[in-house]
């Protein structure tokens, strides 16, 4: 086996032998993870759109605990997976931590299933009023949800990076593979959150929320089955470090101690090893790869000033502040997202309840469900992913010389601003119905607002179409601008700032009541919709979500790509997509 038909950038198989770039990774690698990827989108999302009307019927939640319990399980799926990109990262790798983590989905599914299927584990219905749950019924319920978010953590931060690991860098035709994979990735996530938000949901309201939950759980162990056909094929990054904090604790303190010592007038004169060092470590063993000087967070620098008058002295490296520099950079960015994460939150929560109002008959007697709406959020993603990936990005490469068309902050941007005009729509449409409420004089919490659903369906497309620049462009952005030895972990910031993003919003509608329901007043998120002001509640959403997007313009005109040096065979290549030194500029 020559060197030569190796993969470039060191990955192994499952044994830890170097593999043939000819016979592994790449789409034919891929096929066999995106399986698993709609499956789980389908479970998760079969859960996460209709839980606010189980709660609310079966167990007998008010509308803000529901809300709240909703929002707080959906936060926990999305950050516990910091600790499984820790795991993976750090212990076991990728392939394993998935493995263990896929199975304890699995079984959180099956108790789900238990808790509204048996007998004894749900709450006994007649002629569709339901009594109160016991509270051993109530606690297998919520164990059963956090069992599956527990199980979330180590599958979701690592099935897309060990995705994203089938294509090697070194290589160019499989780095512009790569461009698409996340586009294409995350459709595959689209097709499975289609299903439940079309099917699942009409299932549970119609037919039995046992199998509402059974048909994903099956189809979560089918795609495992698929998953693990896929092994020979797979290839898989060396696990680095076991002390990823290292660098984030080491650099700071020592900037701190090298305070008092003089900058060098140019970075080339701080202290930094070889280039080769890392290209022979990086095919070989799995090491770092070399990342250049940015002129950003200078106090940091300090930390790689080589110091001849103190043979003692410690020193870092430059690519090893400049990690440093790239968390420091991503977590400000991060910061800016937590609001836009609120806005989507609105969708399982508020907007089901807000829909549940209103007339859902279509045609000859058919009502869809409340919850069947976040479907259009889906549709809208699935038909703006081929336009934007077919169309979009090639128009935008030759306007720009990007590869990917526009910078990932640009998208990100993009996806921000549709994100306030759907909100500010749904503002408008909330402003309607309670006009329609007032003309028709409605003030029972049943009685059916003489309005179509179907005036909540450009709020929600909308924010399908923002998806496609925010949620793929946060995933794509996290895991290229990560450290090269830690991009499960990176993801995270992703996964995480959902999580926060869903904590925020039960916050916000915890304080809102409270506060609006005092000295008798009416709450602007009651029980009862049709006396609440819902209205009022969007629009603050509007206000702080134009604010939140100021100050991310702001951010992202500071933010400066990562570029990692590497040798090739005629000399020294920088990899970086996106090389504009302004977020926002082209």
């Amino acid at each position: 086996m020559e060197t030569k038909d190796l993969t470039q950038d060191g990955t192994v198989d499952l044994r830890g032998n170097p593999v043939l770039a000819s016979k592994t990774g790449k789409w034919k690698a891929c096929a066999f993870l995106v399986g698993y990827e709609a499956f789980e989108r389908m479970a998760f999302y079969g859960i996460a759109s209709n839980l606010v009307n189980y709660l609310t019927t079966q167990l007998h939640e008010d509308t803000v605990s529901s809300v709240r319990n909703v929002n707080n399980w959906s936060g926990c799926v999305w950050l516990t997976p910091i600790f499984g990109a820790y795991i993976a990262d750090s212990f076991l790798g990728r392939f394993w931590t998935f493995t263990v983590s896929s199975l304890i989905y699995v079984m959180g599914m099956v108790f789900l299933t238990m808790a509204v299927s048996v007998k004894s584990l749900k709450p006994t219905c007649n002629n569709g009023i339901c009594s109160k749950a016991t509270p051993s019924q109530v606690a297998f319920f919520y164990i059963s949800l956090y069992t599956i978010a527990v199980g979330s953590g180590g599958t979701k931060p690592n099935i897309s990076t060990f995705g994203a690991d089938q294509f090697d860098d070194f290589n160019p035709v499989e780095k512009q593979m790569k461009v698409s994979f996340f586009n294409w990735w995350m459709f595959s996530s689209f097709l499975g959150a289609l299903f439940a938000t079309l099917g699942l949901v009409y299932i549970q309201d119609n037919l039995g929320w046992g199998l509402g939950y059974g048909i994903p759980t099956v189809g979560l162990l089918f795609s495992l089955l698929i998953f693990y056909f896929g092994t020979p094929i797979y290839r898989h990054k060396v696990t680095k470090s076991r002390t990823l904090a290292k660098d984030f604790i080491q650099v700071p303190i020592t900037a701190f101690r090298n305070r008092n010592l003089q900058l060098p007038a140019t970075s080339g004169e701080l202290y930094e090893l070889e280039l080769h060092t890392y290209s022979r470590n990086a095919a070989a063993a799995g090491g770092r790869r070399q990342v250049e000087h940015t002129p950003i967070f200078r106090f940091l620098d300090r930390a790689a000033i080589k110091d001849d008058t103190n043979s003692s002295s410690q020193k870092c490296t430059v690519t090893q502040v400049e990690g440093t520099k790239q968390v420091l950079g991503m977590i400000i960015i991060w910061l800016a997202t937590l609001v836009p994460s609120t806005i989507w939150a609105q969708i399982n929560t508020l907007f089901v309840k807000q829909g549940t109002t209103l007339n859902r008959t279509l045609s000859h007697g058919f009502q869809i469900p409340a919850a069947s709406l976040g479907s259009f959020v889906t549709l809208s993603m699935l038909i703006s992913v081929p336009i934007y990936d077919h169309y979009f990005v090639p128009f935008m490469r030759r306007k720009t010389g990007n590869t990917r068309g526009i910078s990932l902050l640009q998208r990100l941007g993009i996806g921000f601003v549709i994100q306030i005009i759907a909100i500010a729509i749904a503002y408008a449409v909330e402003v309607r119905r309670m006009h329609v409420i007032q003309t028709n004089h409605i003030v029972h919490p049943k009685q059916v607002v003489p309005m179509s659903i179907l005036w909540l369906l450009p709020q929600y497309i909308l924010l399908g179409i923002a998806d496609v620049f925010n949620a793929i462009g946060l995933l794509e952005f996290f895991y290229d601008q990560s450290p090269e030895h830690m991009q499960s972990l990176g993801t995270t910031f992703f996964t995480s700032g959902i999580g926060v993003g869903n904590f925020l919003n039960s916050f916000l509608v915890t304080v809102v009541d409270k506060i609006t329901g005092e000295n008798g007043g009416k709450s602007w998120i009651g029980n009862n919709l049709n006396e609440s002001h819902l209205d009022y509640y969007y629009g603050f959403l509007l206000v702080i979500s134009t604010v939140n997007l100021g100050v991310f313009v702001w951010v992202s005109s500071m933010y400066i790509y990562k570029k990692e040096a590497i040798e090739v065979k005629d000399g020294i290549e920088t990899k970086g997509l996106d090389t504009s030194p302004l977020g926002l500029q082209v």
